[in-house]
């Protein structure tokens, strides 16, 4: 037992990545290159948007920039070391560096989730709520729920990926994987990994289908606000900021439920690299896109400070 708890402290892990397809790699590199860059400019500008209008100094868009920030490190934190796996032969981690990288993609994954519920309910006190929005949204309680999210986030994280790395691995080191991610860790295992399973599934249960539940019900009871609304504006107004926020939502959450609501044994390890990609790459450069283009608040701001900067 000793020797197997010992093999799995070995000191890199082999990312198998995408190398079942040689002549792929280099237009996958050039492609995520492609969407990084695009998810590092638009989410950075959301930022520096956010602070620079005082416009946009509301819940709506402090969770917004939140989300960015989310997002931004979110793919800082596997992308990278995937663009250097695909450059050249060096496909290799070392464990340190694959606790590091599990941890954060797993602690900031789960602050998304709740994020996403915390906006979700922003929305929610906005359209059902509005006489009592301010008072509801008060500026201290959105930070406490900003804060919240980071800490739940990484503190599920601090658990989850010690159980993963405490199973023995029995020197196995090829991660059939572009990052360390735990269905992919717990298919290296040379012992029953059942107990980590149930786990994973009943923190995803937690952290994906209950947030889902709660960001549903919340549109549910937005849905039938609308319904009753006579103004037009209004529910243009309401169905272009909710609209992108449940477009973020899918974009989000279809592709992690594939990956997280069943058993690791039973997901097939190419299926999941594509999916991985797409939650991993695709939609953090998308949710800029959603927001800037389905906001008239965002597009306003926008076209002030461009504004401003030419001296128009």
């Amino acid at each position: 037992m000793m020797m197997e708890k010992n093999a799995s402290f070995e000191d890199f892990f082999i990312l198998l990545g995408f190398s079942n397809w040689p002549h792929l790699e280099v237009v996958l590199f050039v492609v995520i290159l492609i969407f990084y860059l695009i998810t590092l400019i638009g989410n950075l500008f959301i930022i520096i948007l956010s602070y620079l209008d005082s416009h946009l100094h509301t819940p709506m868009y402090f969770f917004l920039s939140n989300l960015s920030f989310l997002d931004l490190c979110y793919t800082t934190s596997s992308i990278p070391q995937l663009l250097v796996n695909l450059w050249g032969p060096e496909k290799t981690i070392s464990y340190a560096g694959c606790m590091v990288q599990l941890y954060f993609v797993l602690a900031l994954g789960t602050a998304e989730c709740v994020l996403l519920v915390v906006m979700s309910y922003d929305r929610y006190a906005a359209v059902c709520r509005p006489l009592h929005y301010t008072v509801l949204m008060h500026p201290r309680f959105c930070r406490l729920l900003a804060a919240a999210s980071w800490v739940s986030g990484f503190t599920t994280s601090a658990l989850h990926s010690s159980f993963t790395f405490w199973i023995p691995l029995c020197g196995h080191r090829l991660v059939d994987h572009f990052f360390c991610e735990v269905p992919a860790l717990l298919r290296l295992s040379c012992v029953d990994t059942h107990a980590n399973e149930l786990t994973l599934m009943v923190m995803s249960s937690i952290f994906v289908l209950i947030p889902l539940i709660l960001i549903l019900t919340s549109y549910g009871a937005i849905a039938w606000a609308v319904l009753s609304m006579q103004s037009t504006t209004g529910l243009q107004k309401v169905f272009g900021t909710c609209g992108a926020h449940l477009m973020v939502v899918s974009l989000f959450f279809i592709p992690v439920m594939c990956i997280y609501l069943q058993p690791p044994s039973e997901n097939s390890p190419n299926q999941g690299k594509f999916i991985a990609l797409f939650y991993t790459v695709v939609t953090p450069s998308l949710n800029p896109l959603i927001y800037t283009l389905r906001n008239k608040d965002v597009r306003g701001a926008v076209k002030k400070l461009m504004g401003w900067e030419w001296g128009i």
